[in-house]
């Protein structure tokens, strides 16, 4: 056994989260001895505990937030609280733990690397998934208040506690490294990036387009800043140029579904836009097989500007041409998969949109280059080797 390692996740529940699932199942056939903790999925990962392919999971119930940040301060309270007892049962039923990954957003589970550190020498893998100051300023536009403060002590007590970072892109590498204060051989980039043998395009399947030639999908959580809204105006904006030639497709959920619907009910495209919660791995794999252009609508502000949008990825690994606001990691990921809009603007991305569906060889050709990044020098393959190196970085 390489070690015992125990990953920590509050944002979604594993193996649903893409992202912590490749790197439990990298770790595990690397040797290592993986046990997660996250909260319960509300129609899939619902048993309290299970062990898939190896990996021993621990789940507990956790109750979303809503409203505005006052809910988050409950659920992250909550949800420490419960990772803290079963991080400890995890000890006491399997013995000293190796190596503590956290995840985040929240930024607070440096409390449980600082008790596994105090009771057995563990070691702490910071595994910097969003930027929680930036992700703050961007949902709550709440300027830099007392809750603003709070998460950046947050984050620098994480930064100060963690042996190792591991940062999704360059962007929040440098995060590290400034604000973090970490040295350059203890930060480690893991991309995020989709195992490409199960995004495999299927034959296209017409009864999807709803009678209309062209396909539009999204695929992704729907929150404040994910650009649901932006989408639907842009489409909106598509419409009114007088084209009927698209159907389009919200794939996922998230805070704002209901919000979504609504608004597209209020653009007036009930009839046009399709809305279908969360869905199966094969009902997306034929959904996205089968859409001409795939929109990434994330608007520009604080925290989409540094991120890497794993809806980007998945685009590219089906090979599909992209629409994007002109963000700096979304030019990263995509390079000439994506054709870029003015950073907000509803109408000329309802115009880029259009530009494509005008141009099969555009399509084509867009395809071909995102498969390419997704298969070489953004690989899974890649991150899994990197994730590795940060382990043995850790470990010492």
């Amino acid at each position: 056994m390489a070690g015992r390692a125990l990953i920590l996740v509050e944002n979604l529940s594993v193996p649903f989260d893409r992202r912590v699932w490749q790197e439990a199942t990298a770790l595990r056939e690397d040797g290592w001895e993986v046990h997660v903790v996250c909260p319960t999925g509300t129609t899939r990962d619902t048993e309290r505990e299970i062990t898939i392919d190896g990996v021993h999971i621990l789940r507990y119930p956790l109750k979303a937030a809503t409203g505005g940040p006052v809910g988050f301060v409950t659920e992250y309270g909550t949800a420490l609280l419960q990772t803290v007892r079963l991080a400890l049962s995890v000890r006491r039923r399997f013995g000293r733990i190796d190596v503590v990954h956290a995840c985040n957003p929240p930024d607070v589970f440096f409390v449980v690397g600082l008790l596994l550190k105090l009771l057995g020498g563990s070691r702490f893998v910071f595994d910097q998934h969003d930027l929680v100051p930036e992700l703050y300023e961007s949902r709550f536009a709440r300027g830099r208040d007392l809750l603003y403060r709070a998460v950046c002590l947050a984050e620098r007590l994480t930064y100060a506690t963690a042996d190792v970072v591991v940062a999704t892109n360059e962007s929040y590498r440098t995060a590290a490294l400034t604000r973090g204060r970490k040295r350059p051989e203890r930060v480690f980039v893991v991309r995020s990036a989709p195992q490409v043998e199960r995004f495999r395009p299927t034959p296209p399947d017409p009864a999807l387009k709803q009678g209309k030639p062209y396909l539009l999908g999204y695929v992704g959580v729907m929150g404040p800043q994910d650009g649901i809204d932006y989408a639907l105006r842009a489409l909106a904006s598509l419409r009114d140029t007088g084209r009927d030639d698209w159907h389009a497709v919200f794939l996922g959920s998230g805070d704002c579904f209901d919000e979504m619907v609504a608004l597209r009910d209020t653009l007036g495209l009930a009839d046009r836009v399709t809305f279908t919660g969360r869905v199966s791995d094969e009902d997306l794999t034929r959904w996205l097989s089968t859409a001409d252009v795939c929109l990434a609508p994330d608007p520009k502000n604080p925290l989409n500007d540094v991120s890497t949008m794993n809806k980007i990825m998945e685009y590219m690994a089906m090979s599909r041409p992209i629409v994007s606001f002109d963000l700096r990691e979304a030019r990263v990921s995509a390079g000439d998969a994506a054709l870029y809009a003015t950073p907000n603007d509803v109408v000329e991305f309802g115009a880029l949109v259009a530009r494509l569906l005008d141009d099969p060889d555009a399509r084509e050709r867009m395809g071909e280059i995102g498969r390419a990044r997704v298969e070489g020098p953004l690989s899974w393959k890649h991150s899994a080797e990197a994730l590795l190196d940060a382990y043995r970085a850790a470990t010492g």
